[in-house]
């Protein structure tokens, strides 16, 4: 089991109230929501691994080079040296460190990659595994790993993490009406205005469906779209060929790297915390009792 842990603690930061707080006051909605999301998941799916992938770098500058608005809009600061800041709520913040914290002292592994976002740990531990995998996120992105052929899907959660989609081969093409394999270029031809991806212009989903469907691929399309014996209409032959720049870059945007470095790490479930004395002082300082309390005994089956 993957975990796109952003996408996670943003959607347990949202969905748990900010009155949960330590007994200074600071809130940890997020952090116990997160915790109770672990819980929840291995309760109901008993992963025999569970890593926590990390955003090591959420705007890639390889990224932003190619297609410079990538994730703009969500810059709160723009740095020389290192990852640019992410734009994030003020009591959100401060939690992350915790987050950090609880879940290195409970031995859950968390693993990033220099330069690189969690989408492409995910990625890249997904084409190592030898067995079934389930990513755990928010973002539709991660749909082009699913691969019924090797039992990877993604659950991805609607309301908290007890109530999940299960996204397999059969959900991706009754719903946006193109196979997994062919996701990350039906994305690149759409766009997408929450990554800051333009797409193509007068291209909606719908269309660009149709379209990868019809020649197969976006290499097809592009194709099609400079062939005058081809049936684009003159509008949608003229968006394709005045996007050329944009679409040369996008795949590699859009596509999560599956070849990232990565440190050594054990994937395998704990059992027990792997530092007790520091859990217990993380539990006091902020209040996490109830969650580390409802977590243990899920590990310890």
């Amino acid at each position: 089991m993957l975990l796109d842990t952003a996408s996670l603690y943003f959607r347990a930061y949202f969905g748990v109230p900010d009155s949960v707080r330590a007994p200074d006051g600071t809130p940890v909605n997020a952090v116990r929501g997160l915790l109770d999301f672990i819980a929840r998941l291995v309760q109901d799916h008993r992963p025999d691994e569970l890593v926590a992938c990390w955003d090591a770098d959420w705007r890639p500058q390889w990224r932003v080079d190619l297609i410079p608005s990538y994730k703009a809009h969500r810059v709160a600061e723009l740095t020389e040296v290192g990852p640019d800041e992410e734009e994030i709520p003020d009591t959100l913040a401060p939690q992350v460190p915790v987050i950090e914290e609880v879940l290195d002292a409970l031995g859950i592994a968390r693993v990033g990659s220099a330069g690189f976002e969690a989408d492409d740990v995910i990625g890249t531990l997904t084409a190592r595994a030898g067995g079934p995998v389930d990513i755990v996120t928010g973002d539709r992105d991660l749909f082009q790993l699913v691969d019924d052929g090797r039992g990877v899907r993604v659950l991805y959660p609607r309301k908290g993490v007890g109530d999940c989609d299960l996204v397999d081969d059969e959900l991706i093409l009754t719903k946006y009406g193109v196979r997994a394999d062919q996701y990350a270029d039906f994305a690149a031809l759409r766009g997408d205005a929450s990554d800051g991806l333009p797409g193509v212009r007068g291209i909606g989903e719908k269309t660009a469906a149709q379209l990868i469907t019809e020649y197969g691929d976006l290499a097809g399309v592009r194709a099609a779209a400079v062939d005058r014996t081809s049936k684009l209409t003159p509008a949608k032959r003229r968006g394709i060929v005045e996007a050329a720049e944009y679409l040369d870059v996008a795949p590699t945007v859009v596509r999560v790297a599956k070849d990232v470095p990565l440190p050594e790490f054990s994937p395998a479930l704990p059992s027990a915390p792997r530092d007790p004395e520091a859990l217990s002082a993380l539990v006091t300082r902020w209040g996490l009792g109830g969650a580390v309390g409802r977590l243990l005994p899920v590990l310890e089956r």
